[in-house]
């Protein structure tokens, strides 16, 4: 039996799988591409053949333009095994946004799993993580320190909701990047109890749109830019990251300026960000879902390929396994990153 070691390599494109003739989220233009999900990180433009899910096709086409996700599309079912080469492959949900996934790939009696970016929390607009046992599994470790963990996100929304309450004249404008987190921010709203409608900078509606064409309903959404500041005064505006400092949110009644981000937990960036009302709230696993999660898959080996790499190889070893860091490069944090429109909207007014 190989080790996966010598058949799944790093090369400068990204995770090469030999036998297969694939990379996974190659970070530059290939031949035959796997996608787990469609973070601009992840998800690149140009290649011949993309493999991922349905979600993540359709979602790659409203980012990147049509016809730009891959000359070849191919999105098999969850759990629906392909052979591709001499390797075996199906998908398995992550948990992290819409559409995104685990790769599992068999060769010769092994199998890896490549996790992509994954949470184990509960979120309304996507399938749930499933643990795949396996003996080498590939973790990302955006949070991985016992510094991060993350609390109830319904609790950081009635945090939000009891502070609109209380200003009831300021407008509050939440900072969060435009593919997963802005979703999953209007569900958890709605479900605390908001039906009224939720404003919007004009980068976060088509992927909003997108979700909801794909069945994740998100009530009503109204462009920030068509409403008078009176009228947003008391409402709830959402907008990327870039945005929220800058004299787009002058439009707004006062702002109340908030962020939604695992790394809000961390006061100090808070403070350097100026934001007034952190929200930690995170679409990555924290380090007890990404120790918990190494457990679950029972994998001998544990490689990381990204993030805070030291903390978890330690804390494998301390179950047992072993742990390398795979050192890829291209691999941002689209907790601070991606939120930025792919085509910054345009500013009118004052």
């Amino acid at each position: 039996m190989p080790h996966p070691e010598t058949w799944l390599q790093v090369r400068p494109e990204g995770l090469w799988c030999e036998p297969g003739g694939f990379f996974v989220d190659p970070v530059e233009p290939v031949q035959r591409a796997v996608i787990t999900h469609a973070h601009a990180d992840h998800a690149r433009p140009g290649h011949g053949a993309v493999l991922a899910s349905a979600e993540t096709l359709a979602i790659m086409e409203v980012r990147m333009g049509e016809g730009r996700a891959g000359r070849a599309r191919q999105a098999p079912n969850w759990g629906e095994v392909l052979t591709l080469g001499d390797v075996k492959l199906w998908l398995q949900p992550a948990g992290h946004v819409l559409g995104s996934a685990q790769v599992a790939i068999e060769h010769r009696g092994s199998r890896v799993v490549v996790s992509g970016d994954y949470k184990r929390v509960a979120d309304p607009t996507c399938l749930p993580f499933e643990p795949i046992p396996c003996d080498v599994f590939v973790t990302e470790a955006t949070f991985g320190l016992p510094v991060f963990r993350h609390p109830d996100p319904a609790a950081e929304i009635r945090t939000l909701l009891d502070s609109v309450a209380l200003f009831p004249t300021r407008t509050h404008v939440v900072g969060c990047y435009a593919l997963g987190k802005c979703q999953r921010l209007i569900r958890l709203i709605r479900e605390a109890g908001w039906d009224g409608p939720l404003y919007l900078h004009g980068a976060l509606l088509p992927v909003c749109r997108a979700y909801e064409a794909m069945g994740v309903p998100l009530g009503d959404l109204r462009p920030a830019t068509a409403s008078a500041k009176a009228e947003l005064a008391g409402a709830i505006v959402l907008a990327p990251p870039s945005a929220i400092a800058d004299r787009w949110a002058r439009r707004l009644a006062d702002p109340v300026v908030c962020l939604a981000s695992g790394w809000m937990r961390v006061r100090q960036r808070a403070k350097a960000k100026g934001i007034e009302l952190p929200l930690v709230i995170s679409d990555h696993a924290d380090w007890d879902e990404l120790c918990a999660t190494m457990t679950d898959v029972d994998a001998p080996e544990i490689w990381v390929t990204h993030g805070r790499e030291e903390a978890l190889i330690h804390a494998a070893a301390a179950q047992g396994r072993i742990g390398r860091p795979l050192r890829l490069i291209g691999y941002g944090d689209e907790e601070e990153g991606e939120g930025a429109p792919l085509v910054p909207e345009p500013v009118t007014g004052p």
